[in-house]
């Protein structure tokens, strides 16, 4: 037998123990729907940088969110050093020397509402244009590339030097991240949007029906469509109502139970994004 005979004996035995091993392994299963189309697989989605590269482009943002009647209110404290208003710091504060429940002052929803948002990859793909309405009437401006702090102590620290300077720009750039700006907000609005704003009272609609009822097609195949306005409360009682912002056309519900804010917008997000097809 030749040395070329021997080493082809060696490679097929290789090639029976690697089909034997292929063979034991597990197979990944792919679920598929009712009609046996695939549906999701654990396989990792290939999304390409073209694609990505093309939602970040979007120029005119599609959705508006209006975070209504947050409570941002500053108070010095005995040191003299200027605090955010807040239930669990200022407790006493509230009840003898404002005479206001201290529960109505809660920032910290807002902090949680903005994470949710700016998270949201619905953000990410530079669709959603983001506004602060608070109690005491301020309007501000938030600029979609700001990362919030991820502490609440940090965020109430920036939300006071935002009350004092009026606004907050990058160190790096000096873009401008949040800036107070002229009331009212219906202003602010291109022509044509249409508003919406969220209460338990409102009709429900589930996520998915909701994307399909509120917003257009998607923004990169249909860029000249109007965009939509939300208006979702930021405070710890109450609602939304069409009194204090006229412009919205009706009042919607995402969930038959009571939500946070942070949830309801998760809720909204992603019903948005699945309509859109942003991953």
């Amino acid at each position: 037998m030749s040395s070329s005979d021997s080493s082809d004996d060696e490679d097929n035995e290789q090639e029976e123990e690697d089909d034997e091993n292929n063979n034991n392994r597990p197979i990944k299963k792919i679920k598929t729907n009712f009609n046996g189309e695939a549906a999701l697989s654990s396989i990792p989605l290939d999304v390409s940088s073209q694609e990505t590269a093309i939602f970040k482009k979007s120029k005119s943002p599609p959705l508006i969110i209006l975070l209504d009647q947050a409570t941002l209110e500053t108070v010095k404290n005995k040191g003299g050093i200027y605090e955010l208003l807040n239930c669990d710091d200022h407790r006493e504060l509230c009840k003898k020397k404002l005479r206001r429940d201290p529960n109505e002052f809660r920032p910290d929803i807002l902090h949680q509402e903005l994470l949710a948002l700016l998270d949201s990859p619905l953000n990410k793909a530079g669709h959603v244009k983001i506004y602060i309405h608070t109690k005491s009437k301020v309007l501000i401006d938030v600029h979609s590339s700001i990362r919030i702090p991820r502490t609440y102590k940090r965020f109430a620290g920036l939300m006071v030097q935002l009350l004092h300077k009026m606004k907050i720009k990058a160190g790096n750039d000096g873009t401008t991240l949040l800036k107070v700006i002229k009331n009212p907000f219906s202003q602010h609005l291109p022509p044509s949007t249409r508003c919406y704003g969220f209460s338990c009272q409102g009709t429900l609609y589930s996520p998915i029906a909701l994307a399909k009822t509120i917003v257009g097609d998607d923004p990169e195949v249909s860029p000249s469509q109007p965009p939509t306005c939300l208006v979702i409360g930021a405070m710890s009682t109450g609602h939304i109502t069409i009194e204090d912002h006229p412009y919205i056309e009706k009042m919607l519900s995402i969930s038959s139970y009571p939500l946070s804010g942070a949830a309801a917008l998760s809720r909204v997000m992603g019903g948005i994004e699945h309509h859109w097809g942003i991953i």
